[in-house]
């Protein structure tokens, strides 16, 4: 079987299940209400008609909507990160992976499949996050007579850079899913290290000089500098100064390529059954 073909394969099986869209639903509704949430708030504060107390998070006009606009990158990418761990855990699950094998004897070509597949699948996750972020930080900035720099380049070119970062972390899923095989314990660890670990991290950078150094290479920090713009950065989770977008993006690629690397060696040469 060629490439393309297996690549078609694969692309058929995620979108022949109902995960998919259950995920890009809760997308949508995850990314916009707070996007939405946290462009009310900013822009009624930096317009003048929010009086909030001390601890609430102020930013000039100016920076507003770059950083409404990194929302579906910065809590996004969990979701273009389980797809793709579910791309290949649930095929161990099912026991799919046999017929799969049996159709495509070579296993580097079926994980060069999955990989193709998933930067599609990834890109589609972008474009949704992107516009599920966009949109409603775009109509709440404009109700409150801002500026939506919707006409800059750089706004389009953060918007694409979105794009590549959650491609990447399709391919790290993936790599994940590659690496773990139990679709449970992925998953736990997907949305714990996400949601839990990395985030306190970030957090206790900002208080930790050393610890902010490392910090700055965790992968959604990476992802965060790749895209040019990060909510974290407003709630004091990344006071630190971050990677330059390219340099995020590498440490981003670079993450998918050792997760592979590893699983390819560790799990996905072993015996199926």
């Amino acid at each position: 079987m060629s490439l393309v073909a297996a690549t078609r394969s694969e692309t058929t099986k995620v979108f022949s299940t109902v995960g998919w869209w259950i995920l890009a639903i809760v997308l949508v509704l995850y990314v916009g209400s707070t996007a939405a949430g946290l462009a009310f708030v900013f822009a009624a504060s930096a317009s003048g008609d929010l009086t909030g107390g001390a601890g609430t998070p102020t930013l000039s006009a100016d920076g507003l909507a770059p950083v409404l606009y990194s929302i579906g990158g910065s809590i996004g990418y969990v979701f273009p990160l389980l797809i793709g761990t579910l791309m290949v855990t649930t095929e161990f699950r099912h026991q799919t992976l046999t017929p799969t094998l049996l159709a495509t004897p070579k296993r580097g070509m079926v994980l060069w499949a999955k990989l193709t597949a998933g930067v599609i699948i990834g890109a589609m996750y972008g474009l949704i996050s992107v516009v599920s972020a966009a949109l409603p930080a775009a109509g709440v900035l404009a109700g409150f007579g801002l500026e939506t720099e919707l006409g800059s380049g750089d706004t389009w070119a953060l918007f694409a850079r979105t794009l590549l970062a959650l491609m990447l972390w399709t391919l790290v899923g993936i790599g994940v899913g590659t690496l773990v095989r139990n679709q449970v314990v992925a998953i736990v660890v997907v949305l714990a290290f996400t949601q839990f670990v990395e985030p306190i991290l970030r957090l206790a950078g900002g208080f930790v000089d050393w610890l902010a150094e490392v910090t700055r290479f965790l992968p959604g920090a990476a992802s965060d500098a790749l895209i040019g713009a990060s909510i974290y950065n407003v709630m004091g989770a990344g006071a630190s100064e971050g990677l330059e977008w390219w340099h995020g993006g590498i440490v981003l690629l670079a993450y998918a390529l050792i997760l592979l690397l590893i699983g390819h060696i560790a799990s996905w040469t072993r015996d199926v059954t």
